[in-house]
């Protein structure tokens, strides 16, 4: 993971870290999914997610998760809509709503920025049966 570490000026005594998104990258010979930490506080968890294939469908008890497409398209169950999605695309997946992956469309992973609030642990996951 590349790390630059930014500071604000005299006027603010913390940093924070700028990443470029882009350059980073999953293992060559991951399985299905791949996800890599990028921030979290006590408010929110944020992930680089790559999926060759698909997630099962599955949703969270206490948590909102906020997806941003980067690469990659695929078809995506949201509550009950069937969606195709791609790069530039915003999902807001409030909590208890299923949600899944059913099949990346592209030739190379599907890949998104999740933003989970509060702080994911992945106790509040629950998988359903589709």
């Amino acid at each position: 993971m590349f790390v630059l570490t930014c500071f604000l000026g005299e006027n603010h005594s913390f940093s924070q870290a700028l990443r470029t998104l882009k350059d980073i990258k999953p293992p060559a010979n991951f399985d299905n999914v791949h996800a890599v930490k990028i921030a979290e506080d006590s408010l929110q968890s944020s992930f680089l997610i790559w999926v060759k294939s698909n997630v099962r469908g599955h949703f969270h008890l206490t948590h909102t998760e906020n997806i941003i497409v980067l690469e990659g398209k695929a078809l995506m169950r949201l509550g009950n809509d069937t969606l195709q999605i791609q790069p530039g695309d915003y999902l807001n997946v409030p909590k208890t709503t299923p949600h899944a992956v059913l099949k990346v469309l592209s030739k190379r992973p599907l890949k998104v920025l999740s933003i989970q609030a509060p702080a994911f642990d992945g106790t509040d996951r629950v998988f359903i049966e589709e």
